[in-house]
């Protein structure tokens, strides 16, 4: 008897779902390089390889590597005199390589060229007599890096237009900026801005130190945002990057939530929404963004469209010590 309303049940169409899913979206080529230093030095040396820090913020990533060999350790006091020890991507201060010098260990960098090089202005701004206003989230791992290449009290931090107006210098004082590569694009056009207005002589460098897949992200973002009901990031919450996308999104007018996977994901989310948008920050892989979209095609029947706005061919050189 029941055999009927069974087959009725059974007939039942999913209702429908756009899915936007915005391009460039995930890895970058310095998640890429990082990912790949891990696992060569992994083959080189031999498990285990130490990593200071997740190399990236990622649980997905740092879990896989974990299951290949490497351990995760906050300080190198935790890294064993014989074992090799990988630096993350955000960068660290100069006192940690010099640090594994002093007790002779083997170690491998695998900062993001692009944070190296914001490395090398500040370099070139305290040989200058400048002191740095620097732009970025306190206690970042990026930003203790970047401020651990100068002699301290030589780097001043900023995070907002309210920090730049309670800043203790004067429009005469020899001053320089930087800024974090994973921020907003748009506050901190807003924060450079305010420097100009108090300080006109402050020196920038000659390009934005935000990079450009941070960049490309949040404008692809901005395309995918206002025609959706909804926008789903994908990323860690430590990520400063996948943070920004979901500000972004925010500041489209579109309701926003960061999910580490596709558990995270709670239906009633769905309830109204005809069109989802679906990015990933920088450092969280295809993997999970096609997981998403498994999930939603669970509940709903998808119709899924990619929204390109540039497309992405940067790469970079690993270090030399594990390509000879």
């Amino acid at each position: 008897m029941n055999a009927p309303f069974q087959n009725k049940v059974a007939t039942i169409e999913k209702p429908a779902l756009t899915l936007l899913i915005a391009a460039p979206r995930g890895f970058c080529a310095g998640v890429d390089r990082a990912i790949e230093i891990v696992e060569r030095a992994l083959v080189k040396f031999g498990a285990p390889v130490y990593v200071r820090h997740e190399i990236v913020h990622n649980k997905y990533v740092v879990d896989s590597l974990r299951a290949k060999g490497a351990i995760f350790v906050e300080e190198l006091d935790e890294v064993p005199g014989d074992a090799p020890v990988v630096f993350s991507a955000h960068g660290v201060p100069k006192s940690v390589p010099a640090e594994a010098e002093r007790r002779n260990l083997v170690y491998v960098d695998a900062t993001c060229p692009l944070v190296s090089k914001v490395h090398r202005q500040a370099e070139r701004q305290i040989e200058k007599g400048q002191h740095i206003i620097f732009i970025g989230h306190e206690g970042h791992p990026e930003v203790i890096g970047t401020m651990g290449q100068v002699p301290e009290g030589q780097m001043t931090l900023v995070e907002t237009v309210a920090d730049v107006a309670d800043l203790q210098f004067t429009p005469e004082d020899n001053l320089s900026y930087l800024t974090q590569t994973t921020l907003s694009v748009d506050d901190t056009a807003e924060v450079i801005r305010a420097l100009k207005v108090r300080f006109p002589n402050i020196v920038g460098p000659k390009a934005e130190d935000i990079c450009y897949a941070t960049s490309n992200r949040q404008a692809a973002v901005k395309q995918v945002a206002p025609g959706s009901d909804l926008v789903l990031v994908i990323g860690s919450p430590n990520s400063s990057n996948s943070l920004r996308l979901v500000e972004v999104a925010e500041r489209c007018g579109t309701d926003a939530k960061l999910i580490q996977s596709a558990d995270d994901i709670d239906p009633a989310w769905l309830e109204g929404v005809g069109t989802l948008g679906l990015t990933a920050g920088a450092s969280a892989p295809e993997a999970l963004v096609r997981q998403v979209v498994e999930k939603l095609g669970e509940w709903r029947e998808i119709e899924e469209h990619t929204i390109l706005t540039t497309e992405e061919k940067m790469t970079f050189k690993l270090p030399r010590q594990l390509v000879e």
